[in-house]
């Protein structure tokens, strides 16, 4: 989680600049909401839509959330009317941060939280498991975490550890009494995702990225939803990314 957060922050001079209300914010609209320029694209927009799927099925109200590894909270707004509390915790500390502590480790006590989000962090977690027991312990009975995890992308930082199938998040999350998972598109998008992200980091300077992104990528974006949603009965043999939903 630290990793993920340290890959982030802008650096100057060999120091890490702390991150203002504002940065976070844009980066966590980004998120929930992606442009066409965004090489991401088409599994943000995937994940926007079942996530709200899910979200929809949570009656507590108002909720009790805690995100781990909640440096910018890009799926707060989607419950913004509901919370009663919202604690993020994170070893990296932002403007949104409650608690800085290891996921590993929560400084919390038992059942206390209706809601847990966990998005795209577990793949920097040396014992992923770790977090997970973490995280259904803080869960009252019932409570559901709302997850993301990588199963095939682009090394982005050398503190990556993971990526997750089906069958290993199913035994990872063996202890709840529910557990749901979503492909963040078919393997038509993965493809193009691939091809995105591949070309976005082979793209070295500022300059031919930013050329890249207002270019061929929103092409491929489109393209791979166009074919996606035309390839009637979806394969999901080149999922790059899943959804997780699991309930306590």
């Amino acid at each position: 989680m630290a990793q993920a957060i340290q890959k982030c922050a802008p650096t100057g001079q060999g120091m890490d600049i702390p991150p203002t209300l504002h940065d976070v914010i844009e980066e966590g609209r980004e998120r929930v909401s992606p442009r066409l320029t965004n090489p991401n694209w088409l599994v943000l927009k995937e994940r926007r839509k079942i996530f709200d799927r899910w979200l929809a099925q949570v009656s507590s109200s108002p909720l009790e959330v805690l995100d781990v590894g909640g440096r910018i909270q890009p799926y707060r707004p989607l419950i913004a009317q509901q919370v009663h509390r919202y604690v993020a915790v994170d070893l990296r500390s932002t403007p949104l941060v409650s608690i800085v502590a290891r996921g590993e480790q929560l400084p919390l006590r038992d059942s206390q939280f209706d809601l847990a989000i966990c998005t795209q962090m577990l793949q920097y977690i040396a014992e992923p498991s770790l977090v997970i027991d973490e995280i259904r312990r803080v869960l009252k009975p019932g409570g559901s975490l709302l997850m993301s995890v990588p199963s095939a992308c682009p090394t982005d930082a050398e503190e990556e550890c993971w990526r997750f199938l089906p069958q290993g998040l199913r035994r990872l999350l063996a202890g709840f009494n529910r557990v749901e998972l979503m492909a963040e598109g078919g393997s038509v998008a993965g493809f193009f995702r691939t091809v995105n992200s591949c070309c976005d980091v082979f793209m070295r300077y500022p300059a031919t990225r930013f050329i890249y992104r207002r270019s061929l990528c929103p092409l491929f974006n489109v393209t791979g939803a166009l074919l996606d949603n035309l390839s009637g009965s979806r394969n999901e043999q080149f999922v790059v990314n899943y959804s997780v939903l699991a309930v306590k």
